[in-house]
């Protein structure tokens, strides 16, 4: 595992502020926000596969929006109470850098009914070789619960990996403007 001082070295301060301090970019900004290349999407600071662009929409919000991620191992989920929100943190499994949020039961027309709310500078694209389709056909990885719990979804209100029904009243995961009952703009 590097040291800050290495991350410091290793990224410009835009992406340590983002990816190290759990930082975001400014909405509308992002060199990702509305690239329609087709290819996948890796951890900026350590080159993780964590996206595929077959999983990305435009939900207009201000960041790359994607509804799930390459595999369920790629992302880890840190329950996030700062800014006096109630939001769920997405960091890179492997270097545990920032990535950005997840938001769930929104309405958008995606097959997980998520929204991972991804900054650019947290990303970098690797676009698919001439004559790749983007494998939008390519199986999809069942998440594996985090340690210690479900890998809950709004998809039908059943854990993704073991299939358990959601706990009614259990709010842990819900933006507080979902939870408020309004809707994205």
């Amino acid at each position: 595992m590097r040291t800050e001082a290495q991350w410091r070295e290793q990224l410009s301060p835009d992406e340590y502020r983002v990816l190290r301090q759990a930082g975001t970019e400014a909405p509308f900004t992002g060199e990702y926000t509305d690239t329609k290349t087709v290819g996948v999407y890796k951890c900026r600071a350590c080159g993780a596969e964590l996206f595929r662009s077959d999983a990305k929409f435009e939900s207009h919000c201000g960041w790359p929006s994607f509804y799930q991620p390459t595999d369920g191992d790629a992302v880890t989920l840190i329950e996030d109470r700062s800014h006096g929100m109630l939001r769920v943190e997405a960091r890179c499994a492997r270097c545990d850098s920032h990535l950005g949020h997840v938001f769930t039961g929104e309405g958008y027309d995606t097959p997980t009914d998520e929204r991972w709310c991804i900054n650019s500078v947290s990303l970098s694209l690797e676009p698919a070789e001439q004559g790749l389709s983007g494998r939008a056909d390519a199986p999809r990885a069942t998440p594996r619960p985090r340690s210690g719990g479900c890998a809950w979804s709004g998809r039908g209100g059943a854990c993704l990996a073991c299939g358990a029904p959601w706990p009614r009243g259990s709010a842990w995961w819900r933006p507080a403007a979902v939870s408020a009952g309004r809707r994205p703009g």
